[in-house]
């Protein structure tokens, strides 16, 4: 456990790279000690920095959410970060790479919520009633610690890893199952990587259900407007300049960046 003094020099060296774009040996090598609530307690102080200086919190994303990924982190259930509207991005604007460390992008089907979702004994029927749309997405990754090596703990303080996002229309879950929506991602047409909804703990809206369980326990409850991301149906994909990369997905449509 860190002292707050601690918490804060941490939160001020991942403030420090992301703005700098120059990454940082891992926070747990540094401040030897800091665990998962450590990891959360700095999270929060960069996001509230960012909304100190005008940001406002519009959902939040699930990470680690497939058995493989907590495997290589050695924990048994995922983590989770904030987006924040300066976060959002869009497919007719490029997005320069030398903004970010070494960003990577992930494919994700996204819910957009109708409705504020309970806390405590959340469940997937009541994601599924609360959301009005679900949504084609691409998540942007980054990392603001040195050559991705990251534990559970570096990737929690820095927001779960989070940089942008951008994302499509959607339709109501009244009309499409999103555990058996099919997702290719293209890199100016040729295929990088495929997935389907059910590789996110077997059910995405059961990702959502454990984030608004989880988040109830520090006073934080998912909003009506909020976007949820609730982790990744294919393999991470190392972004460069000059290229577009285009996710299809079954019943939704597609969303695409583009880089420069």
């Amino acid at each position: 456990m860190l002292t707050d003094r601690l918490r804060r020099q941490a939160a001020e060296r991942l403030r420090d790279a992301e703005r700098g774009r120059t990454p940082v040996v891992p926070l747990t090598e540094t401040f030897p000690g800091l665990g998962v609530e450590d990891a959360y307690h700095v999270q929060l102080l960069n996001i509230r920095d960012r909304q100190a200086t005008g940001a406002t919190v519009v959902g939040h994303k699930v990470g680690l959410s497939s058995p493989v990924m907590q495997r290589m982190m050695g924990v048994d259930e995922p983590d989770y970060g904030h987006l924040l509207d300066d976060m959002e991005l869009r497919s007719d604007r490029p997005v320069p790479v030398a903004r970010y460390c070494a960003p990577r992008i992930e494919v994700e089907t996204g819910f957009v919520l109708g409705a504020d979702l309970p806390g405590e004994g959340c469940t997937p029927e009541d994601v599924l009633a609360a959301t009005e749309r679900i949504i084609p997405a691409i998540e942007l990754i980054d990392s603001r610690i040195a050559d991705w090596r990251i534990t559970i703990g570096d990737t929690i303080a820095d927001n779960a890893s989070s940089a942008g996002f951008v994302i499509g229309e959607g339709r109501s879950p009244d009309e499409i199952d999103p555990k058996a929506v099919q997702a290719r991602l293209h890199e100016d047409g040729a295929p990088l990587a495929e997935g389907r909804g059910d590789a996110v703990l077997g059910d995405p809206a059961r990702s959502v259900a454990w984030l608004a369980r989880t988040v109830a326990r520090y006073g934080v409850r998912l909003r009506e407007g909020h976007l949820v991301l609730p982790g990744s149906c294919t393999r991470a994909v190392d972004v460069t300049a000059g290229r577009t990369y285009t996710a299809e997905f079954t019943g939704l449509g597609s969303v695409s960046l583009s880089f420069y």
